[in-house]
Order: C-alpha cells, then sequence, then structure tokens
C-alpha cells in the first residue's frame, strides 16, 4: 500500500552540507517573498496612479465636475465588490497623487516602492516634492512604519539634520566628517518627555531614560544607549557622563551633555575632559574617536563657533525644546488619513 504524499518523512542524520542549502533556500524564499510584495505594491501604486492620471484628464478636456469621482467609487465598488480602495475619498487621493507626480516614471522612485498608506502621509504632510522624495528615500532606507514616517516629518527632521555647530571638518577625518555632522540635528524636541520649561538636568536625564525608545528616534538611526550618569575615574577622583551612546555606523562612542541654560564656552572644556577619559578608558582600538554632544536650551550661534575652534576634540553644540514649537501639520482639503485607514482596514 503507497503511503500517503502528506505522512511525515521520519527525519534521519542530515547529509554534510544540507544545512548551508537549506539556509540558502531558505534566503532565496524570503528574498522572492520581499520581491513579490515589492511587486504587488509596485503595480498597486502604478494602477492607483493610473486612475488618478485619469481622472485628471477627463476632468480637465471633458470639464467633468468633482461628483464623477463620487459616481465612479460607486461604480467601481460594484464592478468590484472585494476590492477595498475604490471609496471616493481614496480616488481623492488617487487624482492627488497623479497631480503631484504627473511622471509615470515617478513609480520606479522611492514613493513608487512605498505602500499607499505612506504615500497618503506624504501627500497630506508635505507640498515640496523634494522633501517628499527626500522622506521617501529615508523611510525607505531605515524602514519606517507610516507613524515614524509621520513623526519625522511632523518633527521636520530632514530639515534639522546637520544644523548643529561643530568642528568636525577640523578634528575628525574626511570620511567620518559628513556622516557625523549630518548624524548630529539642531534643535533636538524633547517634548515626549513630559517635563516643563524649567527642568533642570537631572530631571530631563531621568524622563530620557523613562523614554529611551522615543529619545532614540529623536537622536537617529545608529545610536545604542550605553548608560546614564556613567561613572569615570581620572586620577582617584569619579566624574559622570550624564549620557553615553555608542554609534553604530561611526563606530564611536558619543557623549551627551544636558545643559539646562543657555550655552557658555567653558562647557566644552568640560565635555572635551569627558571625551578624553572614554578614549582613554572605554574606546577599543577598532573605535573612531570619541564625539561629544552639548545639549542646550539655548545658544548664541557664533559664540558656540568661537568656542568650538580651538578645541581639539570633536564636538558639537546644539538646543534642545522641552516644548513643541514647530509648525503643526499642513492643512488640506483632502480626506483625513484616518478615514482612509477605516475604508482600506489597514492596521499598520
Amino acid at each position: 500500500m503507497n503511503k500517503p504524499p502528506d505522512t511525515p518523512v521520519a527525519l534521519t542524520i542530515a547529509p554534510t552540507g544540507y544545512a548551508d542549502w537549506l539556509a540558502e533556500l531558505k534566503t532565496r524564499i524570503h528574498t522572492a517573498q520581499q520581491r513579490a510584495a515589492l511587486a504587488v505594491n509596485r503595480e498597486l501604486v502604478l494602477l492607483y496612479w493610473q486612475i488618478g492620471r485619469d481622472i485628471l484628464a477627463r476632468q480637465a478636456q471633458q470639464g467633468w465636475g468633482a461628483k464623477v469621482i463620487e459616481r465612479l467609487a460607486h461604480d467601481l465598488r460594484a464592478a468590484f465588490p472585494d476590492m477595498k480602495g475604490f471609496s471616493r475619498a481614496n480616488l481623492m487621493y488617487m487624482r492627488a497623487f497623479a497631480e503631484a507626480w504627473p511622471d509615470a516614471a515617478i513609480v520606479q522612485q522611492p514613493v513608487g516602492q512605498l505602500p499607499w498608506g505612506h504615500n497618503l502621509v506624504l501627500l497630506t504632510k508635505l507640498k515640496d516634492p523634494t522633501m517628499r522624495l527626500a522622506y521617501a528615500g529615508r523611510a525607505i532606507h531605515h524602514g519606517w512604519s507610516r507613524n515614524v514616517l509621520n513623526i519625522h516629518i511632523e518633527t521636520r527632521l530632514l530639515e534639522r539634520e546637520g544644523q548643529a555647530v561643530t568642528n568636525f571638518e577640523a578634528q575628525l577625518p574626511a570620511p567620518q566628517t559628513d556622516l557625523a555632522r549630518n548624524t548630529l540635528k539642531d534643535p533636538y524636541l524633547f517634548d515626549f518627555l513630559g517635563v516643563g520649561k524649567e527642568a533642570d538636568e537631572r530631571e530631563i536625564e531621568s524622563a530620557i531614560v523613562q523614554h529611551i525608545t522615543r529619545f532614540l528616534l529623536e537622536l537617529g538611526a545608529g545610536f545604542a544607549f550605553v548608560g546614564r550618569q556613567v561613572q569615570m575615574e581620572v586620577g582617584g577622583d569619579d566624574f559622570f557622563i550624564d549620557l553615553l551612546f555608542y554609534h553604530l555606523k561611526l563606530r564611536c562612542y558619543v557623549v551627551v551633555e544636558l545643559k539646562a541654560g543657555a550655552f557658555k564656552p567653558e562647557h566644552t572644556g568640560q565635555l572635551s575632559f569627558y571625551l578624553s577619559a572614554v578614549d582613554a578608558q572605554m574606546k577599543a582600538e577598532q573605535d573612531n574617536p570619541t564625539i561629544g554632544l552639548l545639549l542646550c536650551k539655548t545658544k548664541n550661534r557664533v559664540v558656540a563657533e568661537y568656542a568650538l575652534r580651538d578645541s581639539n576634540k570633536p564636538i558639537g553644540v546644539a538646543e534642545y525644546q522641552l516644548v513643541a514649537a514647530l509648525p503643526k501639520e499642513l492643512q488640506t482639503s483632502l480626506p483625513s488619513i484616518e478615514q482612509i485607514e477605516r475604508e482600506l482596514g489597514e492596521t499598520e
């Protein structure tokens, strides 16, 4: 009697090389699944773009009014009852998407590789096509969820990057200079900490540790938290570093010092001392020189530039804000993203 095809095969000792072959097959399968998902997403985005383009063209050429979108939504849902995404609200987004990206080649750009929900965020939060592409590219590179993309746009992440006052060009080797400079931003937004404007350094530190995940998101990709009030012994005396991180791409420690008041030139001397201590006691041979980030409530940019000019340690100076002070999300005549989420049944 033949054995049924679904009967489990008795396991035996795997032959030589089997484990490596199985691992390779798993990698191929995962890669194929990812490619298939990307292909499906590109096709969906292209379809939505084509529908939006047709709506634009027919409204322009034949003078159809806005009511045609409502009728089209009704007819498409009747023709494809099992498909989501043909609501009047989503059709309006398709029209806006095609209007924002007139060239069909845009689907080969980062926005064409992002899920539709990400594109809704880009459409509603940003008006400048260049910034939309910049945030789309960053979202793909770092694998941002839609919520993370939304946070970074609302806090103007890309506009703040590379704005800190630094002496990196003089103190770091060329390959590391640009990456280090772009790693820092100004200002840093700590409104999520839930502390008042008059909070002192210790209050802010405590809140940062309690909200370390959100703090790391604000710092940016690559930061790993090492510790708070890290003890360093130098010449028999104890010193304590406010916050210590390690940056995976820069391959170096990053010392963060908090000042509850305005920047003062003497702050750089203290921070330079900490950098020397970390380099001497913690830095491994393969690590790059330790970088310092001085976060102050306010700073005079010219004074900060002068203070860093003669420092022999790589230091950046930036402000932090404990309450939200950046512009709110842009207003739009399009339906809310929440409405689209309900219609599409998205849970991302």
